[in-house]
């Protein structure tokens, strides 16, 4: 289920507000952080065992719509499993906060993610699930957290067509809030 969770950034336990209709997430991540979240109603059928590029090439249709819309110059998939050997290396990458030089767009096709955007003196976490949509704006503080245990799929666009680079902030907030669960 996605949800918005809005707190003070030095309060970790005092919510401001809270949510779960997809309508008022994407109402208010557009209004003040200018995030892109939507929520899609397609799904394609999937094997278990599909490689990366085949998933790719299922979704091609809406991956070259949004690729336009994104002036995106590349896309690519990330297929993470809980027994993945780097799943612990690959979490920890994502739970510092950071920035990148280009919008950071995805969309859950299997499991979910949480991002925690750091803004304007609050932390905004958004639990994402499958079928989300969500454009991180260039530039914007955060961080993402995909679980102890990550199982998902997930489509991402880069206008940067060398792929994902984070520009660490040295900041420890992401410590100092709850990990979100997934």
């Amino acid at each position: 289920m996605s949800r918005l969770t809005i707190y003070p950034d030095d309060q970790p336990r005092n919510i401001l507000r809270q949510t779960d209709e997809v309508s008022e997430i994407a109402a208010i991540l557009g209004g003040e952080l200018n995030v892109r979240f939507e929520r899609w109603h397609f799904e394609a059928p999937l094997s278990a065992d599909a490689e990366a590029g085949e998933i790719l090439e299922i979704y091609r249709p809406h991956v070259d719509r949004l690729m336009g819309e994104a002036k995106a110059g590349s896309a690519d998939v990330v297929k993470l499993s809980p027994d993945h050997p780097d799943a612990a290396k690959t979490r920890a990458q994502f739970l510092q906060e950071h920035t990148h030089s280009d919008d950071e767009v995805r969309y859950f096709i299997r499991g979910g993610g949480t991002f925690m955007i750091h803004e304007n003196g609050r932390i905004y976490e958004i639990s994402c699930s499958i079928n989300d949509l969500i454009s991180v704006p260039a530039n914007a503080k955060h961080w993402l957290d995909i679980g102890e245990r990550p199982d998902f799929i997930v489509l991402r666009l880069f206008t940067n067509t060398s792929g994902w680079a984070a520009q660490y902030t040295g900041n420890d907030i992401a410590a100092r809030f709850p990990v979100a669960s997934v």
